[in-house]
């Protein structure tokens, strides 16, 4: 009788659970469809149509019914999506590259870390923010923004701070995805080379592949294989800075994140199980299709929570922080590329 009753409690305290969030969460997901139609129908990016579209709903998320859902959608259903990311991941695309060109893409993903955070400090940014640009710069825009912010210690201009980034990320990816194919038509890359240099430092995976396939199929399948090893560094990045946060003189307030993050867990779990063949090839793609609408419902959450005002008050410092990082990445994949004559 006991087991009983409780089995009906637990029952009704989680369709209590889902009744409340279902609000929310459906707003999100139709304002994700909305972005994702506008991006087949007229080429505009799906992740900046989400956001642009979340904020003009920012009232939904000010005391309504949609607050718990939106709330959920823009921390646990980002959490969901991140995690998936890795069943596109496996051993063989790391082997398929190279060490050199590895190599390449570890050092351009550590050293604009470490120069987005030594020149935030020279320019009066904060040391979280400069973490966020940069990390979201030199690995893979918004869906690294989202997952850094997520082990990242809160304070009231978290969300401000994760839009802005989201947003110029965005704008930059779009601008490189236009400039970069005629940068390395000019400098005379072949179609390998061209897909290398895209892959490795276009921030976000679709206009990666929207840049390399304008240049060639060739370009195209290259740039997103080294986007996709540039998404597998991920994990072990948002581990460290995750590490960083714990150690002595880290973070200085008690809001602390976990070590190692559930949702890293479930990356490393998928990619783990990805290289090993255990992933069908159905699976794997239903699984891509998966994170993509939980990252793109998750942004527009994110922009729903988020006021525009408070986004512009980050000043001109965080507008040169991000496009600083993004020239400094760009430099140092074509002095790796041109001067060391590195492709895959």
């Amino acid at each position: 009788m006991a087991r009983d009753w409780l089995s009906t409690a637990s029952g009704r305290h989680v369709a209590g659970r889902a009744a409340n969030l279902f609000p929310g969460v459906m707003i999100a997901l139709t304002v994700a469809l909305a972005a994702q139609f506008v991006a087949e129908h007229h080429g505009a990016p799906a992740m900046l149509m989400a956001l642009l579209f979340g904020i003009a709903l920012n009232f939904l998320s000010d005391s309504t019914t949609a607050t718990p859902g939106i709330g959920f959608a823009a921390r646990t259903v980002l959490r969901i999506g991140v995690a998936i990311l890795g069943a596109r991941i496996s051993a063989e695309m790391l082997m398929a590259l190279g060490w050199e060109m590895i190599g390449l893409l570890l050092t351009g993903v550590i050293t604009t870390i470490l120069f987005g955070v030594a020149l935030a400090r020279l320019i009066g940014q904060g040391p979280r923010f400069a973490i966020l640009t940069a990390g979201a710069v030199a690995i893979c825009g918004a869906s690294a923004a989202m997952a850094i912010a997520a082990v990242l210690p809160k304070d009231e201009r978290s969300e401000r701070n994760l839009l802005f980034t989201v947003l110029g990320v965005t704008v930059l990816s779009t601008v490189a995805m236009i400039l970069y194919p005629v940068l390395t038509q000019v400098l005379g890359f072949d179609d390998v080379t061209a897909g290398a240099f895209i892959g490795a430092t276009v921030h976000d995976v679709a206009q990666v592949v929207g840049a390399g396939f304008s240049i060639s199929e060739q370009a195209g399948e290259t740039s997103t294989l080294v986007k996709l090893i540039r998404v597998s560094l991920l994990a072990p990045v948002v581990v460290l800075i995750a590490l960083w946060w714990q150690a002595p003189g880290g973070a200085q307030d008690d809001a602390r994140p976990p070590i190692v993050p559930p949702f890293v867990i479930g990356f490393l779990a998928l990619a783990t199980l990805n290289s090993l063949g255990l992933i069908p090839p159905a699976a794997r793609a239903v699984l891509a299709q998966v994170s993509s609408w939980a990252l793109l419902t998750a942004i527009a959450a994110v922009g729903m929570k988020t006021d525009l005002r408070s986004m512009f008050r980050v000043g001109g410092g965080a507008i040169a922080l991000i496009v600083a990082e993004t020239v400094f990445l760009a430099a140092l994949v074509l002095g790796g590329i041109s001067i060391l004559g590195i492709a895959p």
